[in-house]
């Protein structure tokens, strides 16, 4: 057999002896140790009935205690510390505090299970923790509930004494001088660590002096970083300002001036024009300088002709750009001139838009004449200025209603006498119809279309026969068309006593022609008695003799510059009866004596009677 294979086979037999011997070194070391360690777990388990060596509670050392020993001793150490203050302090403050206060509990029993679990475990497992905790220990918080709205009523009273806001520093004026006002650290109570550090220090058994938690807030600025300021402030106040608006100059001198800035404060570090001063100035300066656009308008001359009126455009200070003008003129060591920067506001109608109109004569007019009571006679000029100015398109339809808006006490409308239901009465805005019926006379005139228009309930005589109207918002309107190829325009002019309505625009060349029918008696008036307790029967006095119902109506023919008829209207009116007032007597008469004798028979009769003034019939002047 070769060499080689007889070598090959005995080391073949040699390497399996010594790959099956080798496992047997590692595997009885593993086991040695394992053996050890069990030995050691075990030494160290000590009894699972006491607590782990090193662990504390609350800063309590337990170790070695039974739980409920644990939990006997520290009970007995938290009751003796309930009324026994905690001191906590800040920065020039002192506070004490009892646990008993705030209702500070400590749940002990929790807090000894938490110190139980850090050494538990079986055999020697629990030895191998509780030889950790020997080493490094174990210190368990326990839980602890206090009454909150009590905490919370500490640490706002902790924070009112403590906060203190940080204070950037200033430049101010003393005088015509600016100095820098050093800024100063401010500080606040930081609540919510703070509350932490109360319960905790009113539960542990420490009684040592505590700080609360206090965050300092120093100012973002320094007195250096105010340096420029200083230097434009005293620049600013060295020399009068002028300002200037066309030929309109104001000298703002060197006090003045200082009212109008408003040096850095609040961490500001540059130098401004603001603050009540300045608001005062630009106010006043606006109230000189601005006015409102006025729109173009119309004025009667002479034999009814009509000019145009040219609009005014509107002007108002521009505040911000002024105050930038004005603070680099102050801030100039030379140049200390700056202008007063203006807005325009153009008019809504100008010049061209009212020339378009071609609004060139009156074309009708109507006066009435009033009185009354002086609420009255403040209605009629309010709602005469409501509808003065009003223009009506070519087509268009004028409505009173539409045009005055409901009559309130907020538009300024006051009460006086109106016919209400066909009675006089006092009513919000009495005196508007006076205005109504004006309108209606004047597009009369004027040959217009008139579309709606309602009579008084009652006759009024100083009114044009047939020819009234009422308006009562929103329900009864006046209205008219302007039924001709030109804008009209409607005026009031309002007197002391009288009331003119007028129509302009392009002349029309109508003639109007009217009927009246007569008025009418259709019912007499019913009686009306009021009895009179203070008056004798048999005896009564006329407060008023009444009206009757009437009727009557008015006929309206309008014919174009041609001679063609346009328009050919019947207005019929239908007047109530008001009602005859008597007083009647309802006082019995006095009893009659007798007085009787054997020869003679005498009859006394004594009968008074007092009839009182009669009042004056109050006029109607809706």
């Amino acid at each position: 057999m070769p060499r080689h294979s007889r070598h090959r086979t005995v080391p073949a037999r040699r390497r399996r002896r010594k790959r099956g011997g080798l496992p047997l070194r590692p595997l009885t070391l593993g086991a040695i140790l394992v053996a050890i360690g069990l030995l050691v777990g075990l030494a160290f388990a000590g009894s699972e009935e006491k607590l782990a060596s090193g662990v504390r509670i609350g800063g309590v050392d337990v170790g070695g205690l039974t739980p409920s020993q644990a939990q006997a001793l520290l009970e007995a150490r938290s009751r003796s510390l309930q009324n026994v203050a905690v001191t906590f302090t800040a920065p020039g403050h002192t506070w004490r505090l009892r646990p008993k206060q705030l209702g500070v509990e400590v749940d002990w029993h929790d807090a000894v299970a938490a110190a139980t679990r850090e050494g538990a475990g079986i055999g020697p497992l629990r030895g191998f923790r509780r030889i950790e905790v020997r080493v490094f220990g174990a210190d368990v918080a326990p839980p602890t509930r206090v009454y909150d709205a009590a905490l919370q009523y500490e640490l706002a009273r902790f924070a009112r004494a403590i906060d203190q806001p940080e204070h950037e520093p200033a430049v101010r004026l003393r005088g015509l001088k600016p100095v820098v006002v050093p800024g100063k650290a401010g500080r606040k109570l930081s609540r919510p660590a703070a509350a932490t550090t109360i319960v905790r220090a009113l539960a542990a058994f420490s009684r040592g002096p505590v700080a609360l938690p206090v965050r300092v807030r120093s100012p973002r600025l320094t007195a250096a970083d105010l340096q420029p300021a200083v230097v434009e402030t005293r620049t600013a106040v060295s020399a009068p300002v002028h300002l200037t608006l066309g030929p309109t100059r104001w000298r703002l001198p060197r006090w003045r001036i200082a009212q109008l800035l408003d040096p850095p404060h609040d961490g500001r570090s540059n130098l401004r024009i603001g603050g009540d001063g300045a608001d005062a100035y630009f106010s006043r300066l606006r109230h000189t300088v601005d006015r409102a656009p006025v729109d173009a308008g119309w004025r009667e001359i002479a034999s009814g002709a009509v000019r145009v009126v040219p609009d005014k455009p509107g002007y108002a200070v521009d505040v911000r750009k002024t105050v930038s003008s004005l603070l680099a003129a102050a801030l100039s060591p030379s140049v200390r001139l700056a202008r007063v920067a203006v807005q325009t506001t153009p008019a809504k109608r100008t010049t061209a838009d009212a020339r378009a109109l071609k609004i060139t004569r009156r074309i009708s007019a109507y006066e009435t004449f009033y009185g009354g009571v002086a609420n009255r006679i403040h209605n009629v000029q309010l709602v005469a200025h409501l509808i003065d100015g009003t223009l009506i398109r070519p087509g268009g339809t004028f409505s009173f209603n539409g045009t005055t808006g409901e009559r309130t006490a907020d538009k300024g409308f006051l009460e006086a006498p109106v016919i209400i239901n066909g009675e006089l009465q006092t009513g919000l805005g009495g005196g508007v119809c006076q205005v109504s019926t004006t309108v209606f006379n004047a597009a009369y005139e004027a040959g217009l279309d008139i579309t709606a228009r309602t009579n008084h309930a009652l006759y009024i005589s100083h009114y044009p026969l047939g020819r009234d109207a009422t308006v009562n918002y929103p329900d009864t309107d006046l209205k008219f068309v302007n039924d001709t190829p030109h804008w009209l325009l409607l005026r009031t002019y309002v007197g002391s006593s009288s009331l003119i309505v007028a129509l302009y625009g392009q002349p029309l060349g109508r003639r109007v022609e009217s009927e009246n029918a007569p008025l009418k008696d259709v019912a007499p008036p019913p009686v009306k008695r009021v009895p009179e307790p203070d008056l004798e029967q048999g005896h009564q006095w006329l407060e008023s003799a009444g009206e009757p119902a009437r009727t009557t109506s008015v006929r309206r023919r309008v014919f174009d510059a041609s001679g063609e008829l346009i328009h050919d209207t019947v207005w019929y009116s239908s007047y109530r009866a008001e009602p005859r007032i008597v007083h009647v007597g309802t006082k019995p008469k006095p009893v009659t004596t007798t007085t009787e004798t054997t020869t003679t028979t005498t009859t006394t009769t004594a009968t008074t009677t007092t009839t009182p003034k009669k009042p004056s019939k109050p006029s109607i002047q809706p």
